[in-house]
């Protein structure tokens, strides 16, 4: 009975310990759920609190969304935070409704970008739109680098492009990363296409059944994820060129490698 009460009262100061070391090392919070005194007293589109931006960029950038919130009646807005953040707080104090965009920039993250859409936005820019967006501009290795300054400006001159041209289904502009995964695919697709292609019975040339019972793969891989992000994100015709050379030379290589496996015969005197 003894050993037992003395391994109660050390698994209790076991427990005391371990709570009162974890509410001491707790961290505070790095900012508030809705703390209004992180934002300045006067009317501007752009929150600096991270000092992102250079003093001539974000008077530039509040030109900028001033006079295309009175040209198109879009607000645009800007919050850039680190160790403190206004919250719920901007809501108020931007007014933003359903035509505000809210570009929030926080580099604690992996992502440094995130965004707070009003619903008549939607009409123009789809949900999609807004991650392939985050994803382009707000990735470690596009601020890496160009810096979290360009990766904000980039990003507001493409949704302000879009909403200018009535929206837009994609994120414009071909990265050359997207471009490769592109190369990639194409040249998959006339791999496959040209093995498929192989003749497979004596005197056939080219086997263009089982060319069209595979269609469907190679052709996914081709035009789906080869030539579809291509025309639709940039009008140069140099990727799209190189992308159907891709799949041709793909395909030929494919389609031949029968015959430069083949042994060669040896003939007999």
């Amino acid at each position: 009975m003894q050993n037992c009460f003395w391994r109660r009262i050390l698994a209790f100061l076991a427990v005391f310990f371990l709570a009162g070391s974890i509410w001491i090392t707790q961290p505070t919070p790095a900012y508030a759920y809705d703390n209004p005194d992180l934002l300045p007293d006067h009317a501007t589109p752009v929150v600096d609190l991270a000092k992102t931006l250079t003093d001539i960029q974000e008077n530039n950038l509040i030109k900028e969304l001033n006079n295309f919130q009175e040209e198109t009646g879009w607000k645009l807005r800007v919050l850039t935070q680190y160790e403190k953040s206004p919250g719920r707080a901007v809501i108020n104090f931007w007014g933003l409704d359903d035509k505000s965009i809210l570009l929030v920039a926080d580099a604690r993250g992996g992502n440094i970008l995130s965004f707070s859409v009003g619903d008549s936005v939607y009409d123009l820019l789809s949900r999609t739109f807004w991650i392939e967006l985050q994803t382009r501009f707000g990735n470690l290795y596009y601020v890496r680098e160009n810096g979290e300054d360009q990766a904000i400006l980039d990003t507001l001159k493409t949704v302000e492009g879009c909403l200018l041209k009535g929206g837009c289904s994609v994120v414009p502009g071909l990265p050359r990363e997207q471009w490769i995964l592109t190369l990639i695919s194409s040249t998959i697709g006339g791999v496959i296409c040209g093995f498929a292609a192989q003749p497979r019975k004596e005197g056939e040339i080219f086997a263009w059944q089982w060319a069209l019972i595979l269609s469907p793969l190679w052709g996914i891989l081709f035009l789906a994820f080869g030539i579809g992000p291509v025309v639709t994100r940039t009008s140069e015709w140099l990727p799209l060129v190189r992308n159907v050379a891709g799949f041709g030379m793909g395909a030929i290589v494919s389609f031949l490698s029968p015959v430069f496996g083949r042994p060669p015969s040896n003939a007999e005197s």
